[in-house]
């Protein structure tokens, strides 16, 4: 199950998302210095959900700021023009 999912993500505000990404920055680099100590880690796919959480905060902050998702709600699906035959 992940952390977090897209909308929820796209739905903060970038404050929020700055704080969660500390945060699970953080969580991330407690299970690691665990592992690498040799420690039992409770939940060893916890690590991985970490990654592509803190993964998908900083491409919704990269979208954001590159201007290609503006708006908070997801965008409607547009239909694809048909293509034309051409006349021999």
């Amino acid at each position: 199950m992940p952390l977090l999912r897209v909308k929820e993500i796209r739905s903060m505000s970038p404050e929020d998302r700055a704080k969660k990404l500390s945060e699970l920055r953080t969580e991330l680099a407690r299970l690691k210095t665990m592992i690498r100590a040799g420690g039992a880690v409770e939940n060893p796919a916890r690590v991985r959900e970490l990654r592509k959480t803190i993964a998908k905060i900083l491409t919704i902050e990269n979208e954001s700021k590159l201007g290609l998702r503006e708006t908070k709600e997801e965008p409607e699906k547009k239909a694809k023009p048909k293509k034309e035959k051409k006349a021999q």
